[in-house]
């Protein structure tokens, strides 16, 4: 799966999760995950490649208790590091 296919999955992953995000020009900066105000935040550094923002949002999944009752593909299943139990 193209890398930009698997960012699309794994965006509407986080907000399925119900993370606000947002896509800002950082220069470089790089993006990241954070609760602030009640409600979970996901930033995206637009100047950075696809595959550092799934990174990004792959890093904030990670997190996530309740990821196991979504279903995820398994290309997205083996960024994200998920092993099913056996």
């Amino acid at each position: 799966m193209h890398t930009a296919q698997l960012l699309a999955e794994a965006t509407d992953l986080a907000r399925r999760l119900d993370y606000q995000i947002r896509e800002e020009y950082l220069d470089g900066a790089g993006g990241g995950h954070c609760a602030f105000g009640g409600r979970k935040w996901l930033l995206l550094d637009v100047t950075q490649s696809p595959q550092e923002q799934l990174n990004d949002v792959a890093d904030a999944l990670r997190s996530e208790t309740g990821l196991w009752r979504l279903p995820v593909s398994t290309p997205l299943a083996r960024v994200l590091q998920l092993t099913k139990a056996a």
